[in-house]
């Protein structure tokens, strides 16, 4: 039997999210949703629990609320349980005012609780990738290889090298090497690590499995900030650290574009990632909601979340999430509606008391390649198109009612648009 019950799971959630503005303007980045029902967090935590890791902490820091709310209303084991999630605050203490410096600092000023966990492995994880990943198996080749660190890898095209932090292997599966996005061919040649033409480098997931002892003693001995930057290149120098290759889906959901294309592959027929995995579920906040609603509506390649009254003309390739409202003759394509926030309510559909926009998406809209955030107020007649890629620009008024990042219209969470407004380029 593989230990998994003497891993701690440390998953870093506390950064800015500047490249998902304004997704992340009123929360973290792991409590971005995503799949309709889900958020970002889910993940990492589902994967340990799926794993057999039960002794979790969430590091977190900015606009962190939501994020808190979110895993404390959802992870709850009983008493019985010897497992835990557990959110690590960024705090001040009498012996350090700082908040956390990044990813290594973060982890390094909560190395009192680690220790207090009392384990001999500790897995560093990160908040918003999207993945479905046994540990189990990351912790069987630690142990195998008698290792100080593993990192987890994954194969690399040719022309991916210069966006990943690549890592060379040796035929022992020893980390010799690492560089940070990597450009020069002549570099990238002495990286090469698997025998295959088309993915012959290796990139590291951001995922580490260190030894408890070497990880205090580490961050209690350097002053350094960060672990890809810092820590990996000097244990890769000092100690044993080996590379374990993860040959399956991953995406770093870290950019709009990203976060845009990653929801909207999941309504193809095969979706590269499956939440459907009835051996490996996804965890998330189960709220007590109706199926949902759908009236003279046609439906194509799109998931509904639950709790949606719908009577839209038609939704194509999108995503609509929990308790959103389409009314009728409003087009959706392309886009993501992530819906109403479960403690979000109006009187009636048609309540304006302190809103000219009800909740929802109003009559004879068209939504093209947009993203709307949660308790959005979009009114009658409303069209949205997509801007050329690359182009990023905010709405001129002071209110900012819109963003647009790389081609794609945001509306930002709780933000009404007025009926008739025409946003495109």
């Amino acid at each position: 039997m593989v230990p998994t019950d003497n891993v701690l799971a440390v998953i870093l959630g506390g950064g800015r999210g500047t490249r998902l503005f304004p997704l992340t303007q009123m929360r973290s980045k792991p409590a971005v949703p995503i799949g309709g029902q889900y958020r970002l967090i889910d993940i990492p935590i589902s994967n340990c629990i799926n794993s057999g890791i039960f002794k979790v902490a969430i590091l977190t820091q900015f606009n962190s609320v939501s994020l808190h709310r979110h895993i404390s209303d959802t992870y709850q084991f009983d008493r019985f349980h010897s497992g835990y999630v557990q959110i690590w605050a960024a705090e001040q203490r009498a012996d350090n005012n700082d908040w956390y410096q990044g990813t290594a600092d973060a982890v390094r000023k909560q190395l009192s609780e680690i220790i207090t966990a009392r384990t001999e492995y500790v897995l560093i994880l990160s908040g918003d990738h999207l993945y479905r990943c046994n540990y189990a198996d990351m912790l069987q080749f630690h142990i195998d290889n008698h290792a100080d660190v593993t990192i987890a890898t994954q194969p690399v095209k040719k022309d991916e090298a210069s966006r990943f932090g690549i890592l060379k292997r040796n035929e022992e599966n020893r980390i010799t090497d690492f560089q940070e996005k990597p450009k020069d061919p002549e570099v990238q040649k002495r990286l090469i690590s698997l025998d295959d033409p088309e993915r012959p480098f290796l990139g590291s997931m951001g995922i580490y499995l260190f030894n408890k002892d070497l990880l205090v003693g580490l961050l209690n001995t350097l002053d350094y900030s960060d672990f890809g930057k810092h820590i990996i290149p000097y244990a890769i120098e000092k100690y044993d650290v080996f590379g374990w290759v993860f040959d399956d889906y991953w995406e770093d959901i870290g950019t709009i574009r990203s976060f845009y294309e990653t929801n909207l592959m999941l309504t193809n027929d095969l979706p590269q990632f499956n939440f459907y995995d009835p051996r490996h579920p996804i965890y998330t906040l189960n709220t007590t909601m109706p199926t949902s609603k759908i009236q003279n509506t046609v439906i194509d390649h799109a998931l509904i979340a639950r709790g949606c009254i719908i009577r839209g003309e038609s939704i194509v390739h999108s995503i609509i999430g929990l308790r959103s409202v389409i009314d009728t003759g409003t087009k959706i394509i392309n886009s993501i509606i992530m819906g109403v926030d479960d403690d979000v309510f109006e009187k009636s559909a048609s309540d304006t008391k302190y809103f000219d926009v009800s909740l929802g998406i109003g009559k004879n809209c068209i939504i093209e390649n947009a993203i709307i955030d949660k308790n959005a107020r979009i009114g009658d007649n409303v069209v949205i198109k997509p801007f050329p890629p690359h182009v990023d620009l905010d709405d001129p008024d002071p209110i900012k009612r819109y963003y647009v990042r790389d081609g794609i219209v945001i509306i930002p969470k709780n933000t009404s648009i007025k009926s008739g407004t025409v946003i495109q380029p």
